[in-house]
């Protein structure tokens, strides 16, 4: 009998979920694939439009362009979803599949934070990114605040790449003697599971000179006096960039898929990705696995989700558990990158070497990209 599976999301994790389904030898299986927008922006390339390095269309790769065998994409909001009977309904069509598997990511909670919404910027949304872009453009000169307002969030390096390309674009413009930069973060470290990383970076923010401050965390902003407020403190600042609180969608977490998990995320087994509902499957920035959120995490995800799901239909061995590694690309600026490869899981400990920095791993970077491109989107690099 054909079977049929619905995955909701189509960023990292999705699309390689389908791309591994595609490919397998049992042509039974179905996928339908769903998200809201029309296409993907890599997390990365959000930097290049913060930058002017990019435009939106120029980095947007189109969901039209996916060309999976037996993967059918539909341009949809979730409404609702019920685990129990592995039901999902959509703002067009309701759907019962045999095979359930949610990546819908996170969303962000801008109001979570006080004073935020009135006064504050970020970079980690396409319009967040346009928006900074466009106030860095009359920016000449002050005091600028990035703070990552809560944990866990997207992409651990980002924070520090986007300070430490915003230190440069403000060189470049003649800005950087009048302007004041500092960043403050809740964690120890930039990466604590990498210490060689995280002595890297702040080696790198020091030669700069923007102050970073550890184990601080911003609670609210007064946008009438420009002041954003800490524990104990108060810091001045003529513009304040923030990670927002990063959430589940809220069509995931009324769906009682986020009950057993933590902090609000989707309760998975970890080996597994598999949650408590049979047939229903989490992964990605949703999914409360043992891991940072990042594309690269969902998508090595996605390969055991993917063997999961053919064993548990037609039978045969599962695959290997999931062994939480993947390789995280660290910009630094002046065409320099470091590399972080990363193992969560396999070992008796985690384990992230730093190889890098240098121009020859920017190159890197961006090959690794296209291969992603090619490999999800037919002709998306031409």
């Amino acid at each position: 009998m054909p079977s049929e599976v619905l995955i909701l999301g189509a960023g990292f994790g999705g699309l390689e979920v389908a791309a591994r389904l595609s490919e397998a030898s049992d042509t039974s299986v179905h996928v339908t694939l769903i998200d809201h927008n029309d296409g993907l922006i890599f997390g990365f390339s959000k930097l290049d439009i913060l930058f002017g390095i990019a435009t939106r269309d120029q980095v947007r790769c189109s969901y039209r362009d996916i060309r999976l065998d037996r993967v059918e994409f539909r341009q949809e909001r979730v409404t609702s979803i019920d685990p129990h009977r592995r039901a999902v309904v959509t703002d067009q069509h309701t759907y019962q599949p045999d095979v359930l598997v949610v990546a819908l990511g996170a969303d962000y909670d801008h109001a979570a934070t006080p004073g935020f919404v009135e006064d504050g910027f970020e970079f980690y949304s396409v319009d967040g990114a346009e928006r900074l872009r466009d106030r860095l453009e009359s920016f000449d000169g002050g005091d600028i605040v990035l703070a990552i307002l809560s944990t866990p969030f997207k992409c651990p390096p980002a924070p520090y790449e986007a300070v430490l390309l915003l230190h440069d674009q403000l060189v470049q413009r003649g800005a950087r003697d009048a302007t004041r930069i500092e960043l403050i973060t809740p964690m120890a470290s930039p990466i604590p599971v990498s210490p060689s990383a995280s002595e890297l970076i702040v080696t790198e923010l020091a030669a700069r000179d923007i102050r970073y401050t550890p184990n601080q965390r911003v609670r609210e902003l007064d946008p009438v006096k420009h002041m954003a407020k800490l524990k104990d403190d108060e810091i001045r600042y003529d513009l304040f960039i923030g990670v927002p609180v990063h959430r589940v969608p809220t069509v995931v977490a009324e769906s009682g898929l986020t009950d057993g998990g933590s902090d609000g995320w989707v309760a998975v087994d970890p080996r597994t990705l598999a949650t408590p509902y049979p047939g229903v499957y989490a992964l990605g920035d949703c999914a409360d696995a043992p891991v940072p959120r990042a594309g690269v995490f969902a998508e090595s995800a996605a390969r055991v989700v993917a063997e999961q799901i053919l064993a548990a239909l037609h039978g045969g061995p599962p695959g290997g558990p999931f062994d939480g590694t993947g390789i995280c690309y660290l910009e630094l600026g002046d065409g320099r990158v470091g590399k972080v490869d990363a193992d969560f899981l396999s070992g008796p400990a985690p384990t992230a070497p730093l190889r890098g920095p240098s121009r020859a791993l920017k190159q890197e970077k961006e090959r690794s990209a296209e291969v992603r491109r090619r490999r999800w989107f037919a002709g998306a690099a031409d």
